[in-house]
């Protein structure tokens, strides 16, 4: 199991209200108190911040707001001696437009790296196509200096970098190998299938020419340069792995992008993030997953919460009592599930008045710090770049700490159960009958054997029993140990072990 931090908002320890490498650092006893496997840091890399960390403009230096190579080395050493992995967050398809490379190729025509961007000329007075950028707006600048268009397919400060050129493909691959070298575990690659892109261009189709087309994108040369980057990874020992940000929509769209085992390890699923609450849903979705990644080298990877959705306690009408039952679904799945920074707690995303808020998508409110104690400042040394989360007098680590029955304690509980039984970390999955409303499914590894029953519904269901199940792990913390009788209370969950 992995967890997300957003460094920004993890925990400042210089006092400008931003986090930073240090408080990261200082964070490792909750996590190994919490019982992840590793970490997946969102960038940290030196950047104008246009869209905070990934608009990079030194992909090999720390931004100083976050500290310096050597405080990365000292984060890295402390996490390896505490048995946690690092991953680090790497920006294939774009760089800053104030990138040294970027600089160069709009300095001339005739510049070194000129085509290691797209520049096009126009089109009947316009840009060379239809295409739309993520945060709306055309997805071409004009450069006057030059007299082309260049292609952004996110912020206009955030140029796509051209993967078909051999120079970006050396570059960037020199950019894996400095991290490897200095013992990162591996990456999260952001929107790594956009880097494949048809090289004429062609104008989307009339139906799509008004939306957001990043999650349309899916061309075959983006296969070829994963299996490149897949062999940088594999000629480092230990298991560094690459998992993808892949948007595309459905299971049946991420399969190709595992390869034959030799293009991603992992690529995220966002089904279930995207999926209402709903218990046929969320059915749905899973075993549509597992049909379309049947190859063995295809691990799923699921997810409900990241630094650019609303958290999914605020998805569900503000209820930790159904962020209990989404907890306990997600970490005994088949798969790698990954936290976000703060769900363990509970957290909603905050209110960010008009006024402050900074980020281009929209996403201020998810991205809000997270609070370690219940004291005037909450363990940060500075005010905080953005408000606090509601509820931060009553919900921080260390009071849910102290509180045997909170969610905080109910995620530590699911990990430990994912640890000590092969059937839950490793198993197949197999979707149980359950009355309406109810998700129930087996976890099998050999001999041990475990059963989830979560009841999306408010009102208690009886659910059929062979009998001989103890509830190992229940959404509330008074179920544990129980013999199991088939009763699920509303909004509730329990993961069951055989009683023998």
């Amino acid at each position: 199991m992995l967890y997300q931090i957003y460094p920004r908002s993890f925990l400042d320890t210089d006092g400008d209200g931003v986090g930073d490498i240090e408080g990261v650092r200082a964070g490792l006893d909750h996590l190994r108190w919490l019982g992840v496997d590793g970490v997946w840091l969102s960038p940290i890399y030196r950047s104008p911040m246009a869209d905070f960390g990934y608009d990079v403009s030194d992909h090999c230096a720390i931004d100083p707001v976050f500290g310096d190579l050597e405080g990365f080395d000292r984060l890295l050493g402390d996490a390896h001696a505490s048995g946690l992995r690092v991953l680090l967050d790497w920006v294939p398809n774009h760089t800053s437009d104030r990138h040294r490379w970027f600089v160069e190729s709009r300095s001339s025509r005739d510049a070194a790296t000129r085509e290691w961007y797209f520049w096009r000329d126009g089109r009947d007075g316009g840009p060379p196509n239809n295409w739309r950028a993520a945060f709306g707006g055309r997805a071409w600048t004009w450069d006057g200096a030059t007299g082309q268009w260049y292609l952004h397919l996110f912020l206009p400060e955030q140029p796509d970098l051209n993967w078909a050129h051999p120079g970006v493909v050396e570059a960037m691959h020199g950019v894996l190998r400095f991290w490897l070298d200095r013992g990162v575990d591996g990456f999260r690659a952001d929107v790594v299938h956009l880097i494949g892109k048809d090289p004429t261009l062609p104008d989307q189709p009339r139906a799509l020419a008004e939306t957001d087309l990043v999650g349309v994108h899916d061309h075959p040369s983006a296969h070829p340069l994963l299996r490149g980057i897949r062999a940088v990874l594999d000629s480092y020992q230990g298991d560094r792995v690459m998992v993808g940000e892949v948007n595309l929509g459905t299971p049946v769209l991420l399969a190709p992008y595992y390869g034959a085992g030799d293009e991603l390890h992992m690529v995220f699923n966002f089904s279930l993030l995207w999926a209402s609450w709903d218990a046929g849903q969320w059915a749905e979705r899973i075993v549509e997953s597992e049909a379309a990644l049947t190859s063995p080298d295809a691990w799923p990877v699921w997810v409900l919460s990241n630094h650019d959705t609303p958290r999914h306690r605020t998805r569900y009408g503000g209820r930790e009592d159904r962020a209990r039952v989404a907890a306990t679904v997600l970490l005994t799945l088949r798969g790698t599930p990954f936290l976000y920074a703060g769900e363990e707690l509970g957290l909603l995303d905050a209110d960010v008045p008009e006024a402050a808020r900074v980020d281009p998508g929209g996403r201020d409110g998810c991205r809000a710090p997270i609070p370690w104690d219940d004291g005037p400042g909450h363990g940060w040394a500075g005010v905080p770049w953005l408000p606090w989360p509601p509820e931060v007098g009553e919900r921080d680590a260390a009071t849910l700490r102290a509180d045997e029955g909170s969610i905080l304690h109910l995620y530590r509980r699911l990990l430990a159960a994912r640890r000590r039984s092969e059937a839950l970390h490793a198993g197949t999955w197999r979707l149980l009958d359950a009355p309406p409303g109810v998700l129930a499914y087996a976890r099998e590894a050999g001999e041990d054997r475990r059963q989830v029953w979560a009841n999306f519904g408010d009102e208690p269901v009886v659910c059929p029993t062979d009998g001989g199940w103890l509830v190992e792990v229940g959404s509330l913390d008074g179920e544990r140990g129980l013999a199991w009788d088939g009763r699920l209370r509303g909004t509730g969950a329990v993961v069951l072990a055989p009683a023998g």
